[in-house]
C-alpha cells in the first residue's frame, strides 16, 4: 500500500483538478484501477491541440488558415470605392488545401472519456490571422448560439523608441475635417483586421459546437491559441442556448436541416455565420505607453450584433457614421469599456485600451456573412 491508497477520493480529485492537463490525466488512468475510475470525474480540464482538426474527421469542425492580404492605406473617398470588393474577397476567399485529418486527435474524441467536465480550456497550436509585417491584432469573442460580442485591438507596429514625428492630420483639437481624414487613412486595413478576426472567431466557435453538445455539464468553455492572438469564450447560458438550438434543429427534416445549416453559415468554410453587426471603432495614429513603448496605428473595435438583424440576409457591406445621437450612447460606451477591459486586462494592451477609450469613436454597420 502506498501513500495514495490512504488518501480519500475527494482529495485525489482535487489533485487531478489541479493537474488539469488532459493528456497527463489520461496517463494517470493507466496507473491503477482507482485512478482509472477517478480521473474521468475531473471537472477542470485543459486540452492542448497539436493541430486543428477539420469537420470531416467525423466529430468536430476546425478553423481554416485564411490568408488575407491587406491593401495600402487609402483616404475616405478611395475607401468607399474599394471596400465592397475587399469584403467580397474576405467572405469568399479562394479555397486552400485541406487540413490533415486525424480523428484520434479531435477534441470531441479525447473528451469522451470525461463526463463531469465543468470548466474546459482548449489551446490551439497557433493563431489564424495573416497580417502585414509588424502588425499585431488581438481579439476576444463571446458566443452563445452565435456571436454575442467581440473586442478587437490592433496596432500597425509596436516600437520601443520614439517614431519619427510626422505631421498628423487632425492633430489640432476641434479640427473635425482633419480628424476624419486621419481616421480614413488606413481605414481599409482596419476593416480587414476586424473582418478577419470575426471570421477566425466564427470558425473557432464552429469547432466547439460538438464539444458543447456532448459535454452537458460544462459551465465555462474557453478556446485560445498558443500565440495569444484570439480567444473564444462561452458561459453556461451561452452553451444552454446553443444546445437548445441544436435540439430544435433535430426535429426538422433532413432537407430543412440542410437549409438551416446553410443559413447559419455552416457550409461557409466550416464556420458559424456572423450576424449583422454594429461596430464602434476608435483609432489613434500613435500612442505613447509606459516604459518608452510606442504603438502606431492603434485601433480598438467593439462589435455587437445589430438590433433586429435578419438571419437570412445574405448581402454584405458596410456603413460608416459618427457615434452619437442615441439616448443610450452613454450606456453603450460604458459597456464598451467593460468588454475591452475584460478582454485585454492590464499591461501594455490594457494601457492602450484605456487611452483609446478616451478618444472619439465611429460607428460601422455590416450585414451578416
Amino acid at each position: 500500500m502506498d501513500g495514495f491508497d490512504q488518501l480519500p477520493d475527494a482529495l485525489i480529485l482535487q489533485i487531478f483538478n489541479s493537474v488539469s492537463d488532459i493528456k497527463t490525466l489520461i496517463r494517470c488512468r493507466a496507473v491503477s484501477r482507482r485512478f482509472n475510475s477517478l480521473a474521468p470525474q475531473t471537472d477542470s480540464l485543459q486540452l492542448r491541440v497539436d493541430r486543428v482538426i477539420s469537420s470531416d474527421s467525423g466529430c468536430c469542425g476546425g478553423a481554416d488558415d485564411d490568408d488575407y492580404a491587406s491593401s495600402s492605406d487609402s483616404l475616405l473617398l478611395v475607401f468607399f470605392k474599394s471596400i465592397i470588393k475587399s469584403l467580397h474577397e474576405l467572405v469568399s476567399p479562394s479555397p486552400l488545401p485541406a487540413l490533415r485529418q486525424s480523428q484520434s486527435n479531435s477534441p470531441c474524441r479525447i473528451l469522451r472519456g470525461f463526463d463531469r467536465v465543468r470548466d474546459l480550456e482548449i489551446e490551439l497550436p497557433s493563431g489564424d490571422l495573416r497580417l502585414e509585417k509588424g502588425a499585431v491584432v488581438k481579439w476576444r469573442a463571446e458566443f452563445g448560439r452565435s456571436l454575442r460580442s467581440c473586442a478587437i485591438l490592433g496596432f500597425r507596429a509596436i516600437r520601443y523608441s520614439a517614431p519619427p514625428q510626422l505631421p498628423v492630420a487632425g492633430a489640432e483639437p476641434g479640427d473635425e475635417l482633419g480628424e476624419a481624414a486621419d481616421f480614413a487613412r488606413g481605414l481599409k486595413s482596419r476593416v480587414v483586421w476586424t473582418i478577419s478576426a470575426l471570421i477566425a472567431a466564427s470558425a473557432r466557435h464552429y469547432l466547439l459546437k460538438e464539444v458543447v453538445r456532448e459535454q452537458r455539464e460544462l459551465e465555462r468553455l474557453v478556446l485560445r491559441d498558443r500565440d495569444g492572438e484570439g480567444t473564444v469564450v462561452m458561459d453556461k447560458a451561452g452553451m444552454a442556448e446553443l444546445r437548445a438550438a441544436s435540439a430544435a434543429a433535430a426535429h426538422v427534416s433532413q432537407e430543412e436541416e440542410e437549409d438551416e445549416d446553410e443559413d447559419e453559415g455552416e457550409g461557409s468554410r466550416n464556420r458559424t455565420r456572423v450576424p449583422s453587426v454594429r461596430m464602434r471603432m476608435r483609432h489613434a495614429p500613435r500612442l505613447e505607453l509606459n516604459d518608452g513603448v510606442w504603438a502606431e496605428g492603434a485601433t480598438l473595435v467593439v462589435v455587437r450584433p445589430s438590433l433586429g438583424a435578419r438571419d437570412g440576409d445574405e448581402s454584405s457591406g458596410t456603413q460608416l457614421g459618427r457615434a452619437g445621437g442615441r439616448d443610450d450612447v452613454a450606456e453603450e460606451l460604458s459597456e464598451d469599456a467593460e468588454l475591452a477591459t475584460a478582454a485585454f486586462g492590464e499591461g501594455l494592451y490594457g494601457e492602450a485600451v484605456q487611452a483609446l477609450l478616451k478618444g472619439r469613436s465611429y460607428i460601422l454597420e455590416m450585414n451578416s456573412f
